[in-house]
């Protein structure tokens, strides 16, 4: 690591020469304060070739950490390495798979951190920094990898991950800098002064030329989420006492969609199977497919899908949200007599 270390400083030193087109402050000082902000982050991954990291930035002093939501997180155990080399285990409190962001906590205070409150808006032509663990080359208290660019553009995304097409239709910041890389989503975007303007996004392709994709989405868009995470809101809402079930509610069996057998407390909504000719099967539902979300609500367990479906009529459609591999996907399930 002491190769990457020394090739990490003296890209900054050069980087650094730059000069006034940075403004008073060197890229090498702007880096100095951003980099004790961010984190890596290890998870699950490893198999068919899926890497275990990913990256993140701290967003207060009592150790939230956002960044983006994804395979990585779905792990009994996720450790959080500091800029200074400690390493914590974090706690997921929450995600938005709409906005693809998760929400982690570490344990501690005075955390050096972000504020979202100080957030600035970019223009296309914007000069900007991108802080990542780019292809996890830093383990401990080595630096983050930081590219500098423009923003090329600021529209909509349009975009598809594999053959599927994202669930996010938001502004994005289109950028110049190689941020479309392994590692590197869930690191912080600046601008030039070092303050900050979006979270990386996660490797996807424009839906029309199916060329990879460097974006940030602005923090903007995601403070609304961030503040509902934080507040507990993304978990299940207690349903009022008065709130009544249909007479014949949806149920998984007219679905056509078989659950992993329900063992623990909060077993995990995977699909187990589907049966042919149903709703399920025409929505192209498969096996192993992670239910996070029925009408909006999410379920974390088998249980509470069971529960969430009590209170659907069977004739009345069903909107869910699957994690399929790295993959998001919303579809629409109806049962017909």
């Amino acid at each position: 690591m002491i190769g990457f270390r020394s090739l990490a400083v003296s890209l900054l030193l050069a980087a650094s020469a730059l000069g006034n087109a940075w403004g008073q402050d060197s890229l090498a000082d702007i880096a100095d304060q951003a980099e004790p902000k961010t984190v890596k982050i290890y998870g699950a991954g490893g198999l068919r070739g899926l890497e275990a990291y990913q990256s993140g930035f701290v967003i207060s002093d009592e150790g939230h950490i956002l960044t983006v939501w994804s395979y990585v997180l779905d792990s009994d155990v996720i450790t959080i390495a500091l800029n200074d080399g400690r390493k914590l285990e974090a706690q997921l409190v929450g995600m938005d798979p709409r906005l693809e962001i998760a929400v982690l906590k570490i344990e501690g205070t005075d955390f050096p951190h972000f504020n979202l409150d100080e957030a600035v808006p970019l223009d296309a032509g914007a000069r900007v920094l991108a802080f990542n663990n780019l292809y996890g080359i830093a383990t401990g208290n080595e630096p983050s990898s930081v590219l500098h660019g423009i923003v090329t553009a600021k529209t909509d995304l349009a975009a598809r991950s594999g053959a599927y097409e994202t669930v996010y239709r938001g502004p994005v910041y289109v950028l110049d800098a190689m941020t479309n890389n392994p590692g590197a989503p869930g690191g912080a975007l600046t601008d030039r002064r070092g303050r900050l303007a979006g979270i990386l996004g996660k490797e996807l392709r424009n839906s029309h030329t199916s060329t990879l994709l460097n974006y940030a989405l602005p923090v903007s868009e995601l403070t609304q989420a961030i503040d509902d995470i934080r507040a507990g809101k993304s978990r299940p809402a207690a349903r009022e006492e008065n709130a009544k079930k249909p007479k014949e509610a949806v149920s998984l069996a007219l679905l056509g969609i078989q659950l992993v057998p329900d063992f623990l407390e909060r077993t995990p909504p995977f699909v187990e199977g589907v049966r042919a000719g149903s709703p399920a099967a025409k929505a192209r539902i498969k096996a192993d497919d992670l239910v996070l979300f029925i009408n909006g609500r999410i379920v974390q367990s088998c249980k509470l899908v069971n529960d969430e479906l009590m209170f659907i009529d069977r004739l009345d459609e069903v909107r869910l949200t699957i994690q399929r591999g790295q993959e998001l996907l919303e579809v629409t399930l109806r049962h017909e007599d």
